[in-house]
């Protein structure tokens, strides 16, 4: 069976640009890391909430949100900590969702 894994953050207001801009320039390395256990993600943006809804489908177990220890991860959310709701070590406040409905 196919894993998946869906989880929510927010924007700060103003920020959807920017957001857009770092993402579409993801450092190489970053990406590299992530393909080690996500092959396909994809964040959507709500803008009237600035929620942001993040898709994976997953190689193994882990997702994304367990790279954390990574210093290639940190210095990312370093870097993006001034856009979006953040944690007190700059992780995003992030929501997991559970999945209740999948068609194939």
């Amino acid at each position: 069976m196919e894993k998946r894994a869906a989880f929510i953050m927010k924007l700060k207001p103003g920020c959807e640009a920017e957001y857009t801009r770092r993402h579409n320039a993801i450092w190489p390395e970053l990406k590299e890391l992530l393909s080690t256990s996500v092959y396909d993600y994809s964040i959507f943006l709500h803008r009237e909430s600035l929620t942001l809804f993040a898709f994976q489908k997953l190689k193994g177990d882990g997702g994304s949100q367990d790279l954390g220890t990574d210093p290639i991860v940190r210095r990312w959310w370093d870097y993006m900590a001034d856009l979006m709701e953040v944690n007190p070590d700059n992780s995003p406040v992030s929501i997991p969702l559970e999945e209740v409905f999948h068609m194939e």
